[in-house]
């Protein structure tokens, strides 16, 4: 039976006693008009949790929340034990939250091994620093992960010469630079063609088995979803619809005639 809309989800990834993430009763407005409203969300330690519904739902508003790009007007955070909401969206980060974006955010005029290296600033690297040589471990982790996505042929090429895809896969590694706990991905597959979603979730899927990451995946491609998700929540006019497994979710008759039989 599918976990009801606010009760806590059963923890997954074994048995861990703790969330990683922990929201209770987020809610936003934009000029009167309430994008969430009052949503729990929850996140275990190494969990891979699809956020889905349909357009205006509410899923990059909470996604933005969640990462205090956006100030919520009200509702708690909690990110690895820490209460997160006065904090802002680079201490957040700093705190190991990783984020790629809907549009794609790279620097076009530099190379992919440039862009790479940029992600450090999320460890909390300042200005002077990013303008001098990266140490001996930053550049193996660039270049590892530039191999784990299998991308070392567009090392030395400039990000605005490289497909929407690769664009994809060079945003992870930048998310991926500060070894977070936790990345969020929102709309990850949009522009990517076939081939290069699976590659994508392959790469989520070692990311998460290796590095114990967990991630929280904003989709519209719901195959996507299903074949990568522990647990997907679902909403509908910035309300949670329904919080369960895939299985659960493709049988919901609530989530069929509001999202998925649409």
């Amino acid at each position: 039976m599918t976990t009801s809309a606010t009760s806590t989800p059963p923890l997954t990834k074994g048995q861990q006693d703790h969330y990683i993430l922990e929201a209770r009763g987020i809610t936003k407005s934009f000029g009167g008009v309430r994008a969430v409203r009052e949503v729990d969300f929850c996140v275990a330690p190494g969990e891979i949790v699809g956020l889905v519904g349909p357009n205006g739902s509410g899923k990059s508003t909470l996604l933005g929340c969640l990462s205090r790009d956006i100030p919520a007007d009200r509702g708690t955070i909690e990110f690895n034990g820490e209460d997160i909401g006065g904090l802002r969206t680079m201490q957040v980060a700093r705190r190991g939250m990783g984020r790629t974006f809907q549009n794609v955010r790279l620097f076009p005029e530099l190379t992919v091994w440039e862009n790479a290296l940029l992600g450090r600033q999320w460890k909390g690297v300042g200005l002077g620093k990013l303008l001098r040589p990266p140490d001996a471990a930053t550049r193996q982790r660039a270049g590892d992960l530039i191999d784990l996505m299998e991308i070392p042929h567009l090392t030395h090429l400039y990000a605005g010469n490289i497909s929407g895809g690769q664009m994809r896969l060079v945003e992870l590694v930048m998310a991926m630079m500060s070894s977070p706990t936790l990345v969020l991905l929102d709309e990850a597959t949009s522009g990517v063609n076939p081939t290069l979603i699976e590659s994508l979730k392959h790469y989520v899927k070692v990311l998460n088995d290796e590095e114990n990451v967990a991630f929280i995946v904003v989709e519209h491609n719901i195959g996507f979803i299903f074949s990568i998700a522990d647990r997907i929540v679902v909403l509908d006019d910035g309300q949670q619809l329904a919080n369960g497994t895939p299985h659960e979710i493709s049988e919901n008759k609530e989530v069929i005639d509001a999202y998925l039989g649409a």
